[in-house]
């Protein structure tokens, strides 16, 4: 009975030690596998149909609602990206004077929240963070005078936009036919921009004039 209950000890220090070295998932990944992509379209597009685009040479940025255009390198790299994944599905860059079917828009998007979070439920649930009766104040309460604290989250995302200039006479508005958002770390790097473009891509075979 001993040795068994010894061999039990030893299996739980040998399992807390795994549990304790073992990696947090969340934690240890890097910039690219924390990148999310979403796309989605307007089912009843033909892609096909369309044969030429137009795209800024300028980013919109949307800043907490606030938007102006700029042209950094982050941008320029992006727009160069978008551009060469369209002509890679046949269609043809030509300028805005020349009645283009579609308009690509590319947009960096930063969302600043705040927010306050309580301590006095931690107080309420285990008494704070020490037994006051192990500093000889037994019967004493404890308050913290800072028990909030604020944060601040910045958040950036990129957006491509491709929008139906081909239709707008017709429909009396310009439609959006396809959208990609690119969320996660890192993201505003112009050497891993075609990379980026290329997963959004890649997820809509369908966004094509190539037959």
């Amino acid at each position: 009975m001993k040795s068994q209950y010894l061999a039990g000890l030893l299996l739980v220090a040998f399992g807390s030690v795994f549990v304790g070295c073992s990696k947090d998932p969340l934690e240890n990944l890097t910039q690219e596998e924390s990148r999310i992509y979403i796309t989605n379209h307007d089912s009843t597009a033909n892609f096909r149909s369309y044969s030429t685009f137009t795209i800024s040479d300028s980013v919109a940025v949307i800043n907490n609602n606030n938007v102006s255009r700029q042209q950094t390198d982050v941008d320029k790299a992006f727009i160069e990206a978008v551009r060469t994944q369209m002509v890679a599905r046949g269609y043809t860059m030509v300028s805005r004077s020349s009645n283009p079917d579609v308009a690509v828009n590319v947009s960096r998007i930063y969302n600043t929240s705040t927010g306050l979070i309580s301590y006095n439920n931690y107080w309420d649930s285990y008494g704070g963070f020490y037994d006051p009766f192990n500093y000889g104040y037994g019967g004493y309460g404890y308050y913290s005078p800072y028990s909030y604290a604020t944060y601040t989250i910045r958040e950036g995302a990129l957006s491509v936009d491709v929008l139906d200039l081909k239709n707008a006479a017709t429909s009396n508005r310009i439609n959006g036919i396809w959208s990609g958002l690119i969320r996660g770390s890192g993201i505003f790097n112009p050497a891993t921009a075609a990379s980026q473009v290329q997963q959004l891509f890649n997820q809509s075979p369908y966004l094509k004039k190539n037959n």
